[in-house]
């Protein structure tokens, strides 16, 4: 976590402070760094000696566009980004009434394995730096021109997987003197690693909890999330509902809705049963389709059959507004694309 742009302000103060540099440099230096400029040639208020010193040591590396797509049905911008050693990952930017919400990547890869997830194939290559989180987010919205109030962590990668840099993320994000983006406008998905929701719990922070359910039972959940196997459903809301009285914030579940696998009646009633008792919304999503998977997105009839046993049942369900329609959308797709290419 060495990176210029991973540091806090007094981290920053002890660096400077090494280079004989008065104490108040410190808050005009991350001010900068989290403004998305490229050099430090911009930095036009702190001395040139500093920036060359600066400039040698620390390096700010900022993200190339390699990809970027833009959505003619609603808005939606897709960018894949380069990172500073060749791997890529992916940023989402989604517009909504109540402003604009960028998705981030957590990992390059990922290794928890979902049969419905572009996202997971060819596994886990690194975990992100908090510096690369934070740069999707600065350089979406410098390129974009617009102004992000929202992040989501459902990008790329298993957040939790990336425990102690997505922590230092959200810390760096949340700043006053950065991006100042409150948690309460920060969700984080999980696809139910329970000792780090637990750990999560401890941190009392304002974000949303999403947990990737995608099923009410063991059998289903086993067949389409492999994570399922370490951490049974059972296990898993056990640990929600822990979570819940530790932070008493209500928890949101992911339900990717499959043809004939987890969108019968039989299932929504069992997941009712379930989630009895626990503050909870479910978030139904129409399943994006990937080639390599033979899984396909459920029909719409079974979808609000589905939503309105849930909500006869007193459980708040809303389905997912598909955006990106006419782009990569799904998470991994654009990265998975761009990697075939290259390699033919």
């Amino acid at each position: 976590m060495n990176h210029i742009k991973s540091m806090t302000i007094p981290e920053l103060g002890a660096v400077l402070k090494e280079l004989g540099q008065p104490a108040f440099r410190a808050k005009q230096l991350y001010t900068w760094l989290h403004r998305g400029v490229r050099s430090y040639e911009e930095m036009t208020d702190l001395p040139k000696n500093l920036r060359s010193i600066l400039s040698e040591r620390y390096p700010i590396c900022p993200p190339e566009v390699v990809r970027k797509q833009e959505s003619k049905l609603d808005g939606t911008i897709k960018y894949l980004w380069r990172l500073s050693d060749g791997n890529c990952v992916e940023t989402v930017l989604m517009r909504y009434h109540y402003g604009n919400s960028v998705c981030i990547s957590t990992e390059v890869g990922c290794r928890m394995g979902c049969a419905f997830c572009a996202s997971t194939l060819g596994g886990l290559v690194r975990k992100l730096e908090p510096y690369e989180m934070l740069d999707q987010v600065l350089f979406t919205q410098v390129d974009s021109g617009l102004s992000i109030g929202h992040i989501v962590l459902m990008g790329i990668g298993e957040p939790l997987d990336n425990f102690d840099n997505v922590m230092r993320f959200l810390e760096l994000v949340n700043s006053a003197e950065g991006m100042n983006i409150s948690m309460r406008h920060i969700s984080l998905s999980t696809c139910g690693l329970v000792p780090m929701i637990d750990r999560l719990a401890e941190e009392k922070l304002q974000i949303t909890l999403s947990v990737s359910l995608h099923a009410p039972s063991d059998e289903i959940r086993n067949t389409i999330m492999p994570v399922n196997k370490a951490y049974p459903t059972q296990e898993l809301l056990a640990a929600c509902r822990r979570y819940y009285e530790k932070t008493n914030r209500r928890i949101s579940f992911e339900y990717a809705m499959i043809d004939g696998v987890n969108d019968t009646e039989e299932a929504a009633k069992l997941l009712i049963r379930r989630l009895k008792g626990l503050p909870a919304h479910v978030n139904l999503i129409p399943l994006n389709h990937v080639e390599e998977s033979p899984l396909k997105p459920s029909k719409k009839q079974a979808v609000a059959k589905f939503q309105k046993l849930l909500e006869d049942a007193g459980i708040p369900a809303t389905v997912r507004r598909t955006l990106g329609g006419d782009i990569d959308a799904s998470c991994g797709q654009l990265r998975r694309n761009y990697t075939k290419q290259q390699a033919r």
